[in-house]
């Protein structure tokens, strides 16, 4: 079932809270998808995730090469489950991404210095499925 992103219900957002790890699958450039475990966290006001990583990893790679790829992250937790799709992009931008440190901080442990390296994905979530 489809949700709005903006509209999830209490126990939605309470699992988005809680501290469980996800999959990001990000799609190629010939349409095969890429995906890798992370951790990340949920802004409900903003309908946006965001995923703390650095400058040589590949999903990187994959979304530097063009700008933007389609995205979805997944968390599952027995019956639980909710997929975050949207659109992805990546920075660099220290602002931007000292504050999803500080966010991933708090949702998991505080994670090791990158120095120059951070960067911070971004996926701005258009679609909901699942059910918390």
């Amino acid at each position: 079932m489809a949700h709005d992103p903006r509209n999830l219900t209490e126990e939605m957002t309470a699992f988005l809270r809680d501290r469980h790890l996800a999959s990001l699958t990000i799609l190629r450039a010939d349409g095969t998808p890429h995906v890798t475990p992370v951790g990340f966290t949920w802004d409900p006001a903003t309908a946006t995730a965001r995923v703390i990583t650095w400058s040589g990893a590949k999903k990187v790679r994959l979304l530097e090469a063009v700008g933007s790829r389609p995205a979805a992250l997944c968390q599952v937790d027995g019956g639980r489950w909710l997929t975050l799709e949207g659109r992805a992009t990546v920075t660099a931008d220290p602002e931007l991404c000292a504050e999803a440190v500080a966010r991933y901080g708090e949702r998991y442990s505080p994670p090791k210095d990158r120095g120059a390296d951070r960067r911070t994905i971004i996926v701005a979530v258009d679609s909901v499925l699942g059910r918390a």
